[in-house]
């Protein structure tokens, strides 16, 4: 009877105990205070577009620094919403640490090119196809110029600005490009005083194998200043115009 008696209370013991760990464990913090935010940039190359500080005036502006606030007021999916419009970020997630803070990773935007089009417009394709406000930092990209609409920016250009970030080799080469009225490309390479004529936005990686081709085979060996203009707009020729004696 004693043992009978003895296991009850035992179980009794180890119950109440399982109810008020769980509780505990499953307690929501609503108590703890919020000791600032925490912010994480993702990107491989971080450009400074975002920092901690617009982070933090983006949100007290809207009300929503959580800063200061029990932890169980903040609402993380409208931060989350609040922040993805910021002009310069991508993605954002946000979610509560055990030091009390608001963690927030952020996926920036990048800028491909600058637009500078003949009729005043003045903006960044970035790597979504989008068009991105002038940021008060330069950013080392090609400048494209000439007779660019937001059409054209957002289809041939991003496809030229994707190629260029893709290939370091040309990405460190394209200084400008210029389109002119017919829509056809010229660039304005980084070494030499040529000028690089593409003809239509298309077959970028064909025309830019060739030409990397004839920069290796040829103009190493005759001299990077020998012509004022180097065609690559047909298929199966390079045609370059020699500089006048």
């Amino acid at each position: 009877m004693i043992k009978r008696i003895l296991l009850i209370f035992v179980m009794l013991a180890v119950s109440c105990y399982i109810v008020v760990a769980v509780t505990l464990f499953n307690r929501k913090p609503n108590d703890k205070i919020c000791e600032g935010i925490e912010l994480t940039v993702e990107d491989s190359v971080n450009y400074n577009f975002v920092t901690k500080k617009g982070i933090e005036e983006l949100l007290k502006s809207k009300r929503l620094l959580p800063q200061g606030k029990p932890a169980g007021s903040i609402n993380v999916r409208l931060l989350e919403e609040t922040i993805a419009k910021y002009p310069f970020v991508s993605e954002a997630q946000c979610y509560l640490t055990s030091g009390n803070k608001v963690n927030i990773d952020i996926r920036q935007r990048i800028p491909l090119l600058r637009i500078m089009s003949d009729n005043g417009d003045n903006y960044y394709i970035d790597n979504k196809g989008e068009i991105m406000s002038v940021l008060s930092q330069p950013v080392h990209v090609a400048v494209a110029t000439g007779f660019i609409d937001k059409k054209f920016a957002k289809g041939e250009l991003f496809a030229l600005g994707k190629y260029l970030q893709d290939n370091p080799f040309w990405k460190a080469q394209v200084e400008q490009i210029n389109i002119t009225p017919q829509k056809e490309i010229e660039i304005v390479p980084r070494v030499g005083n040529h000028i690089l004529f593409l003809g239509k936005a298309e077959d970028y990686d064909k025309k830019f194998s060739k030409l990397q081709t004839f920069y290796e085979k040829a103009l190493n060996h005759v001299g990077w200043n020998k012509y004022q203009r180097i065609s690559i707009e047909f298929k199966n020729q390079i045609i370059g115009t020699k500089k006048e004696k």
